[in-house]
């Protein structure tokens, strides 16, 4: 995409021009992994700042950080070993096992890493594991979604409106988060940025001690996924595409290492019993991936039937309460979606997707003091999303004052030119007379 074919707000094009301004006065760096020359826009207080902003939005659209304290205190200590290996040791790493089921891992150009239920409950070894954060970590160490922003994605980002890749984009519209996640960043990386995060992920995996065929294990099991369950690997593919091409590359590349022997015992055993009560509740993690198909395919009432049998499995798993609870704002059941949204708020206090489906749930009762609390505390907890701010306009409109109504449609329409939000937001801006002159 080219940066001048895009539609920018006026507060994003400042914000662009401002930053791609002061950065092309820095012209060149080298990239901190091949040491050659590249046109790079973004400092590294830049990637860092980036990341602060956007990545707080794509893990709460996840459902977010687990709350099974062992296996993230295991992600985050094996990934911190691992970052210690790699080109940029200094950078603000931190690994999250996040709690949506769709299979991915996606890394933020400031060193936040996150896994997914679904990918962690696919793999079956410390070296598969090791491969998998080598490979984002590879993302993150050649600098691709900095450099990828520097040659033109940058101002289509726009820093936190974006359109997501991850989790279920009709679930996220019918729970109205409008996509919010920071999507762009995580978007499809090139060929050469594939191989050569894998060429990483291969050298920072030997660097921390595990065994080289920790990658192909991993591109085995998302073959073998591809095979069974495509729909499950669609995020995944979206945004690191593999090819038997790669994986013939790979082999190539660990045929011609030293020979390291077969892969240890100890690496199966130690993951195995390090993700022991995530893989206890297996079954309700795969009815919630089939309720996530079938709301995207929108069949609400099918994937009402998947995350119920989900919650007989796993009753209080927060993303298994707020499935259901999208699944019954898609349904028109506005009170069964409020009582499943109060669970997932009580199941997990302080993530603030809860709060916000609450608010959903709440408008469509015509609760709207009730529906505007759950709006500003979101937008306490987690600030920056447009689509919030819309929606506490439309609890204002609900409750007929239209000054503070008319303050948020116009704060929304200076983040979002488009979609059914921003059709309403203007209409009633015209009909009471309080569009802004041009």
């Amino acid at each position: 995409m080219n940066v001048l074919e895009t539609n920018l707000t006026r507060r994003e094009f400042l914000q662009a021009s401002a930053l791609a301004s002061g950065a092309l006065l820095a012209g060149c760096a080298a990239n901190p992994v091949t040491g050659g020359q590249q046109l790079m826009l973004l400092g590294q207080s830049d990637e860092v700042r980036i990341d602060r902003e956007n990545a707080p939005h794509q893990l709460s659209s996840d459902y977010g950080i687990s709350q099974d304290a062992r296996l993230a205190a295991y992600v985050d200590g094996f990934g911190r070993r691992m970052a210690a290996q790699t080109h940029r040791p200094s950078m603000p790493y931190r690994f999250v096992p996040v709690n949506a089921v769709y299979v991915n891992a996606y890394a933020f150009p400031g060193g936040t890493v996150a896994a997914t239920r679904g990918i962690l409950l696919s793999l079956g070894s410390e070296d598969a594991l090791a491969a998998l954060l080598g490979h984002e970590l590879g993302h993150v160490n050649a600098r691709h979604t900095a450099a990828r922003m520097s040659t033109g994605i940058l101002v289509s980002l726009a820093l936190a409106g974006a359109t997501t890749l991850a989790g279920d984009q009709y679930a996220d519209l019918a729970a109205g988060l409008g996509g919010v996640a920071a999507g762009a960043l995580l978007a499809r990386y090139s060929r050469d940025d594939e191989h050569q995060a894998d060429e990483l992920a291969l050298e920072y995996l030997r660097r921390s001690g595990y065994h080289p065929a920790g990658l192909l294990e991993l591109m085995d099991v998302l073959r073998r996924l591809e095979r069974e369950k495509p729909n499950a690997l669609e995020q995944m593919f979206a945004s690191h595409p593999m090819s038997e091409e790669r994986y013939r590359t790979a082999e190539r590349r660990i045929a011609g290492l030293p020979a390291a022997g077969p892969p240890p015992a100890a690496s199966r055993e130690r993951y195995l019993d390090e993700t022991a009560a995530l893989r206890r509740i297996a079954p309700a993690i795969q009815r919630l991936q089939e309720a996530e198909l079938l709301l995207g395919r929108k069949k609400p009432d099918q994937a009402a039937e998947s995350a119920s049998a989900a919650l007989r499995d796993a009753p209080g798993d927060y993303a298994g309460l707020l499935t259901m609870a999208k699944c019954q704002l898609a349904l028109g059941r506005h009170a069964e979606a409020e009582r499943y949204a109060l669970a997932g708020a009580a199941a997990y206090p302080g993530e603030p997707q809860a709060r916000h489906v609450t608010g959903m749930a709440r408008l469509g009762l015509r609760r709207y003091d009730a529906a505007l609390a759950e709006f500003d505390a979101y937008g306490r907890l987690l600030p920056g999303n447009p689509f919030t701010v819309f929606y506490q306009g439309r609890s204002y409109e609900g409750l007929d004052r239209r000054p503070q109504a008319g303050e948020r449609y116009q704060s929304f329409l200076g983040e979002v030119t488009s979609g059914e939000e921003a059709k309403h937001a203007a209409q009633r801006l015209r009909e009471w007379g309080m569009l802004p002159k041009r």
